[in-house]
């Protein structure tokens, strides 16, 4: 049983397509979808996050955007690279109650924690994780 559990697995490693390496020197920026503030950019690194797989994206956010509280059914891992983040957790939006995560910060938001942010100046977020990425709004 062990040999045919280790050919198993031996065949389906070998049957995975190989990664290939991905080189970004500059990102193209197009408008975010609908569901994000007005006048948010976002660029794909890495995968799709409309679909099944591992996707890498920015995104680029006016000063004075605010994201309502929401949860995503998945864990998002967040690099804020340039700028300022508030995030706060609760159905509510409060701005006294977020954490100011400056440039350089990283948060890890867990499945389904209701969640909201702020940005007090343009900023960049990068955000990995498992698609398909869903954004759900709490009704406030």
């Amino acid at each position: 049983m062990r040999i045919f559990a280790v050919l198993l697995f031996a065949s389906a490693v070998s049957a995975a397509p190989a990664m290939q390496p991905i080189q970004i020197t500059s990102v193209v920026w197009k408008d975010a979808p609908s569901t994000m503030p007005s006048g948010a950019k976002i660029a794909i690194l890495e995968g799709d996050p409309k679909h099944d797989g591992m996707f890498t994206i920015r995104v680029k956010l006016p000063a004075g955007a605010k994201v309502m509280p929401h949860f995503h059914p998945s864990p998002e891992r967040v690099t804020v690279i340039w700028g300022e983040a508030r995030l706060g957790f609760g159905d509510k939006f409060d701005a006294k109650k977020t954490k100011r995560l400056p440039a350089g910060s990283f948060y890890i938001n867990p499945p389904d924690a209701h969640q909201y942010l702020y940005f007090p100046r343009t900023t960049i977020l990068q955000i990995t994780g498992q698609g398909p990425w869903e954004l759900h709004y709490l009704k406030e």
